[in-house]
C-alpha cells in the first residue's frame, strides 16, 4: 500500500514537472519589478532565443559537472569548507556591490524591531497596528530587535547573519542529498559547489526579511527527519521537532514540512516498527506550536496585550480572497482585500472572515469556468516558472532615483549608496534582463532533470525522494488557493537542487557513461 500511495505521489508531481515544462515552449513568466511594476506577467515565448539558452545552460553545466567530478578525490574537510567560505566570500561581496535598503514589509518590521528596542513602543499591537493584523510577523521583528540588542544597528549586521543562514542550507542541501543518494560511490561535490553558488540563494542575503531563516531551519529539519530512517536516533528526532517549531515560528508554511515529516515517518511504520515511530510522531507535533504558545504567555502575561494576538488577527479568507483574482492571477489585489479587514470590517477577525467568504463566492460565481480554470493555469505556471524568486526585486534592487516616470514610478527601491555593479545592472538594462532570463531557463532545465529522475523512480520501483515530492506538492496544493509570490515557495529551491542534481547525474551517467568519459 505504502509503494503504491509513493508511486501515486511521483506521477501526480510529473505530470504538474511535465506542465511547467510544455507551458515553457508557448509562454515565458516574468516579474520584472522596474519594467512592469509589482505585477506578474506570462508573455509569449521567444523559442528561438529559449533554445539557444536552453543548448548553452545545458553545455556549461556539463562542463561545471566534470570539473566538480575531479574535486572527487579531496577529502570532504577540506572541500566543504572552502565550498561554504567560497560561498560567503561571494555574498559578501554582493551585499556590499547592491546596498539595497530594507522596503514595503521588510522596512516596518525593521522599524518596529527599532521602536520596541529604543522606545519600548508595543502599539503596533493595538487594533489598526501593523502587528494586530499580521501577529505572526512578530517572530521577524523579535529577531530583528535581538540582533539590534547584541551587535551595532547597521543593514550590514543584519545580511551577515542572513549570509550564516544561506551557508547552513547549502551545507544542508549537501547533507540531504547525501542521505538521498547514499549508494552513490562519490563524494558528489557538484551538488555542494551549485547550491553554494546558486544565485537567488546569493542574492537573497539582501532581504532582511523572514525567508532566509526560515528555509534554513526548514531544510534542517526535512535533514534529520530523513536522517532518523537510518539511524532511528532520538537524537535526530529531537533536531527535527526542534528546527521543524522553529522554522514554522518565522514562516507558517512549516506545516507542510510538518505534515511530510509526519508521513514520511508513518511511511516507514513496517520497517522500523510502531515503537520507533509513533514516539517521534509525538513528539513533533508537541513541539511543534510551542514557540507561538510561549510567545502569546509572555505577550499576555507582561500585559503587551490583553488577549490572544490571533483574537482579531486578519482571517486566511484574506489570502484565499486574494488568490481568486482573473486579473493578476491570484498576485496582490492592490489592497482591496486589505480595505475589506481594515475599513469594512474594522479590523474585526470575525467580520470580515464572513465578508471575505463572501467575497470568494460572488467571485467564483462571477466567473466561468473556463476563466476560473485558466486563472488557475496561470497562477500556477507563473509561481513555479518565473525560476528567480524576484531576486532582481528583493536581492538585486534599484536606485529608485533614476525613474522618470512611466512605469518607472513605481520604483521605491533604495541603495545606501551606488556602485559600478548596481549601475551596470540599472533600470531594465541588459544585465538585468540576461540574468533573468539565464536563471528562467536553468529552472526549467531543473525541471526536465527532475522529470527524468521521476520517471526513472517510477520504472524502477525506487521511491527515496518521497520526502522532496511531498513537500513540493504541497507547496503547488497550497500556493493554488493562496496568495501568490514566486518568493513565497523559496523554501522549496534546496529541495529542487537536491531532486536536479540526482536527475542531472543520471541524464550525465546515462549520455557519457557508456563511452567511458
Amino acid at each position: 500500500m505504502v509503494k503504491g500511495i509513493q508511486r501515486t505521489l511521483y506521477v501526480i508531481l510529473a505530470f504538474f514537472i511535465g506542465l511547467f515544462i510544455a507551458s515553457s515552449f508557448f509562454l515565458r513568466a516574468e516579474y520584472n519589478y522596474f519594467a512592469y511594476g509589482d505585477t506578474p506577467v506570462l508573455a509569449k515565448q521567444k523559442l528561438a532565443l529559449f533554445m539557444v539558452l536552453i543548448a548553452a545552460v545545458l553545455a556549461l553545466s556539463a562542463v561545471l559537472y566534470r570539473m566538480c567530478l575531479k574535486l572527487d578525490k579531496y577529502s570532504p574537510r577540506m572541500v566543504i569548507p572552502a565550498t561554504l567560505l567560497f560561498s560567503c566570500a561571494i555574498q559578501i561581496v554582493i551585499i556590499f556591490l547592491f546596498t539595497r535598503l530594507p522596503t514595503d514589509d521588510s522596512q516596518t518590521v525593521l522599524s518596529l524591531a527599532r521602536d520596541m528596542l529604543y522606545r519600548n513602543d508595543y502599539s503596533s499591537f493595538d487594533t489598526s497596528g501593523y502587528l494586530h493584523m499580521f501577529p505572526f510577523q512578530f517572530s521577524i521583528v523579535l529577531y530583528l530587535k535581538t540582533l539590534l540588542y547584541l551587535f551595532p544597528d547597521n543593514y550590514l549586521v543584519i545580511k551577515s547573519f542572513n549570509i550564516l543562514f544561506s551557508l547552513v542550507t547549502t551545507l544542508m542541501i549537501y547533507l540531504l542529498y547525501k542521505e538521498l543518494n547514499s549508494k552513490s560511490k562519490q563524494n558528489d561535490y557538484g551538488v555542494l559547489v551549485f547550491a553554494a553558488t546558486y544565485l537567488p540563494s546569493l542574492f537573497m542575503s539582501n532581504l532582511i526579511y523572514n525567508d532566509v531563516i526560515a528555509t534554513a531551519f526548514l531544510t534542517s529539519a526535512l535533514y534529520f527527519a530523513v536522517r532518523f530512517i537510518r539511524t532511528t536516533s532520538y537524537k535526530d528526532v529531537l533536531l527535527t521537532a526542534i528546527l521543524l517549531a522553529a522554522g514554522n515560528y518565522f514562516r507558517s508554511i512549516g506545516v507542510i514540512f510538518l505534515i511530510t515529516v509526519l508521513l514520511t515517518l508513518l511511511f516507514q511504520m513496517r520497517t522500523l516498527g510502531w515503537k520507533k515511530v509513533i514516539p517521534p510522531v509525538i513528539l513533533t507535533v508537541l513541539l511543534f506550536n510551542v514557540p507561538g504558545w510561549t510567545q502569546n504567555a509572555v505577550l499576555q502575561g507582561t500585559h503587551t496585550v490583553e488577549e490572544s494576538v490571533n483574537t482579531n488577527s486578519a482571517p486566511v479568507y484574506m489570502w484565499l480572497n486574494m488568490g481568486v483574482n482573473l486579473e493578476t492571477f491570484g498576485f496582490w489585489d492592490n489592497r482591496e482585500s486589505y480595505s475589506i479587514y481594515q475599513q469594512d470590517a474594522g479590523y474585526n477577525k470575525a467580520e470580515s472572515a464572513r465578508l471575505f467568504k463572501a467575497s470568494i463566492a460572488d467571485k467564483f460565481s462571477k466567473a466561468t469556468a473556463g476563466e476560473l480554470a485558466n486563472m488557475y493555469y496561470k497562477k500556477l505556471i507563473w509561481t513555479w516558472t518565473e525560476g528567480t524568486y524576484q531576486m532582481e526585486r528583493y536581492g538585486i534592487g534599484n536606485d529608485g532615483s533614476s525613474s522618470s516616470g512611466g512605469r518607472m514610478g513605481f520604483v521605491m527601491d533604495r541603495y545606501v549608496y551606488t556602485t559600478f555593479a548596481s549601475d551596470w545592472f540599472k533600470g531594465d538594462s541588459n544585465a538585468r534582463s540576461g540574468l533573468l532570463w539565464m536563471l528562467y531557463v536553468l529552472n526549467i532545465l531543473m525541471y526536465a532533470c527532475i522529470l527524468v529522475r521521476l520517471i526513472s523512480g517510477i520504472k524502477a520501483k525506487r521511491y527515496a525522494e518521497t520526502p522532496l515530492i511531498l513537500v513540493i506538492l504541497g507547496f503547488i496544493g497550497f500556493y493554488l488557493l493562496w496568495e501568490i509570490k514566486s518568493r513565497y515557495i523559496y523554501p522549496v529551491y534546496p529541495l529542487l537542487i537536491v531532486f536536479f542534481y540526482i536527475g542531472f547525474k543520471d541524464v550525465y551517467d546515462y549520455t557519457f557513461g557508456k563511452r567511458g568519459t
